[in-house]
Order: C-alpha cells, then sequence, then structure tokens
C-alpha cells in the first residue's frame, strides 16, 4: 500500500531534481524553465498527497491555481524567450546578460 511518506520522498527527489538542474545548467534558458516546472509539479504532487490523506479537497483546489499559473508562467516565458532568439539567435543566458546597457 502507498503511504503519504512514499509521496512525500518522491515530491522531495523531483525537487532536488529540480535544483540540480537549475544549479548544474545555468547556460540554457529552456532547461532552466523545465526545472521550474519540474519544481512546481514537485509541490502539487505533496499538496495532493496531504489533500487525499488528510481528507480535504482544499490541496487539490489549489493545485488548479497552481497549475493556472505555471501554464502562464510557460507560455510567457517561451514567448520572450522565442523573442530572444529572434534578436539574439542564442538561448545562452550568458549572451542574454550581456544586454544591460
Amino acid at each position: 500500500m502507498i503511504t503519504l511518506s512514499h509521496f512525500i520522498v518522491l515530491g522531495a527527489i523531483l525537487f532536488c531534481i529540480a535544483v540540480a538542474g537549475l544549479f548544474i545548467n545555468r547556460k540554457n534558458v529552456i532547461v532552466l524553465l523545465m526545472a521550474i516546472e519540474l519544481m512546481l509539479l514537485a509541490v502539487n504532487i505533496n499538496f495532493v498527497a496531504f489533500s487525499r490523506f488528510g481528507h480535504d479537497v482544499a490541496g487539490q483546489v489549489f493545485v488548479f491555481f497552481i497549475l493556472t499559473v505555471a501554464a502562464a508562467e510557460s507560455a510567457i516565458g517561451l514567448a520572450i524567450l522565442v523573442l530572444l532568439f529572434r534578436n539574439r539567435s542564442t538561448v545562452n543566458v550568458a549572451e542574454i546578460d550581456s544586454m544591460k546597457g
């Protein structure tokens, strides 16, 4: 039987993979966005698990709001990324950082 601790461990592992993805890969914006999305999904797993084992639907409702914000963030982030790629011909964070002024 799957217990609450299984879900918490799964969420912690996914969150650690996402943090490692942020620190290991500092060059590609697409991978950074995917790591942020993975962080949000790890938190959502914990919300759903606590909601399920606590017999309260508030956590599951909160997950829908998080997914809505994550979808909007992804759409806006990818639109900005496409514009930067058109102007700079790269998705390298170091070269985008040189736009300071």
